[in-house]
């Protein structure tokens, strides 16, 4: 039973970290969607790998059904449907954010505190604000698990303009309907905090600024000040960097 149980801990650790393929049980062939999730999980809060002893698949779905946490999370089966992860990755996700929020929601301040661990070089505060409101979509000051995966669903498995509304969400701060300069100034601003003064090379006091100039003079197509939904996603979908980054993240998990 002992070597059993640890199997199963060697299996769930393999699949949290991208060790090996989930489909064939094989070792993975590609290092870079390995790193790609390894990197984009630490930026998310309450999915680091737990070091926690492994729990099987049975407990995990009595969790979801017996859970005395103050938040409750829905079925699996009722999440399943509304996002586009499967059941087994749905139990992963699940134990990481419980593992690091126990009562089931994470709150602003701890979000912070998560998000601040992986960039202790600088000030990543103003960006997980940022974040943080993409992610709390009921505006109640917290993120619950179904925020959690709903949010990481699109980014992960959306279609284009699925993955591109939720970014501009991100940017449209008083989500007005279009982004001003102001708007990316602050995005930007907390991106450079957030990676810190000691980066190689050394950026510029004024980079973030000569940054927002560069992308109104991509984005903003009739020179009205402002960038809108249309013009943000045409703009983006004729960037071949944007559209390659963004498919990096295809089945990652």
């Amino acid at each position: 039973m002992k070597a059993k149980n640890r199997d199963q801990s060697l299996s769930d650790s393999r699949e949290l970290d991208g060790s090996y393929d989930q489909l064939t049980g094989n070792p993975s062939t590609s290092q870079s969607k390995k790193t790609i999730k390894q990197r984009f999980l630490k930026l998310l809060p309450c999915c680091k790998p737990s070091t926690a002893p492994s729990i099987s698949q049975s407990n995990v779905e009595d969790d979801f059904e017996l859970s005395t946490v103050c938040h409750r999370p829905e079925s699996m089966d009722k999440l399943q449907e509304q996002t586009k992860f499967t059941k087994k990755e749905l139990q992963v996700l699940y134990r990481g954010f419980k593992n690091e929020c126990p009562s089931g929601v994470v709150n602003e301040e701890n979000f912070k505190n998560i998000y601040s661990q992986f960039f202790p070089q600088g000030d990543s505060s103003m960006y997980a604000h940022f974040l943080f409101e993409a992610f709390d979509t009921n505006k109640n000051g917290s993120v619950s698990f179904e925020d959690f995966v709903f949010g990481l669903s699109i980014i992960l498995r959306g279609t284009i303009n699925d993955r591109l509304n939720w970014a501009f969400n991100l940017y449209d701060l008083n989500k007005d309907g279009c982004i001003t300069k102001e708007e990316m100034l602050d995005i930007m601003k907390s991106i450079y905090d957030m990676m810190g003064k000691y980066t190689y090379p050394t950026m510029q006091d004024d980079a973030p600024r000569e940054h927002v100039e560069s992308f109104f003079q991509k984005m903003d197509r009739n020179k009205d000040g402002v960038v809108t939904i249309e013009e943000f996603i045409e703009s983006c979908k004729k960037d071949e960097n944007i559209m390659q980054s963004m498919q990096l993240f295809d089945n990652v998990i």
